[in-house]
């Protein structure tokens, strides 16, 4: 990588695929698509690098060029442009859940697979992330502060259409909520449970949690659907809307 005369874009569509080496010389480029998720593709066409980006949930783009080279290839793609850092080396992260990206020096000599690999997943946040120790790293780092947690056991047969519906309910309230999924078997995620209050007994349930203030709310479920999520979700929000409301119209009532 990087000994081709054209800008050099790796792409992978993260289901669960992890870094590996660019295959391929400067006159050869594959594409892939949903199909192919995962595997890493050699682009040399700004077009289609950017509806790549564009059309991925999450997409890992390595930069591998002399910055001045960069910057002629893609003054005209102003989004390819901005993800270009000052060195021309890095790895960058996109993702569409919060509109935002995370940038990796490949300059730093300590750089290596594992870490690699360890920025990937700690920054792959999607419509809906499953908790663990590294994406709560992301989820943390996130420029979204609303955060909406499906505590659920993810053994029940009934799993894969809670998550169905739960996901249709992520594309609602895309930029605005970070969808998370607690997996409630997992001992290392009691903590959660015991948090907002909860016993197993009372699971699936929905809680939803303001960062900076740390307001929340909970909601026990018989069944998960789009519109209990939905209603759960806007309630929330009018309420924290209503609480910032309050300070502006009682300053404008004292100076009345």
């Amino acid at each position: 990588m990087g000994t081709s005369v054209f800008l050099c874009l790796f792409v992978i569509l993260l289901t669960g695929g992890s870094p590996a080496g660019c295959a391929g010389d400067s006159g050869s480029a594959s594409h892939s698509t949903a199909g192919t998720a995962g595997k890493l593709v050699l682009l040399n066409n700004i077009t289609k690098a950017e509806a790549f980006i564009s059309s991925a949930e999450v997409a890992v783009v390595g930069f591998f060029q002399p910055f001045n080279s960069l910057q002629n290839m893609v003054r005209h793609a102003p989004r390819i442009m901005s993800m270009v850092s000052l060195t021309g080396n890095s790895i960058c992260v996109t993702r569409i859940v919060d509109n935002d990206r995370r940038d990796l020096d490949m300059n730093n000599k300590d750089v290596d697979a594992e870490k690699i690999t360890r920025f990937i997943r700690m920054n792959e946040l999607r419509l809906v992330t499953e908790y663990n120790p590294v994406t709560a790293i992301g989820v943390m780092q996130s420029s979204l502060q609303l955060h909406l947690l499906l505590i659920t056991d993810k053994m029940s047969p009934k799993h894969p259409e809670r998550m169905r519906r739960y996901r249709a309910a992520a594309e609602l309230f895309k930029g605005k909520i970070l969808f998370i999924l607690v997996d409630s078997n997992l001992n290392s995620n009691e903590r959660i449970v015991s948090f907002f209050k909860l016993k197993k007994s009372q699971l699936p349930a929905l809680a939803i949690f303001h960062a900076p203030d740390e307001e929340q709310d909970v909601l026990t479920l018989d069944e998960v659907s789009v519109e209990r999520v939905q209603d759960f979700c806007n309630r929330f929000l009018q309420r924290m809307q209503k609480k910032e409301d309050e300070p502006e119209e009682k300053a404008l009532n004292e100076e009345l």
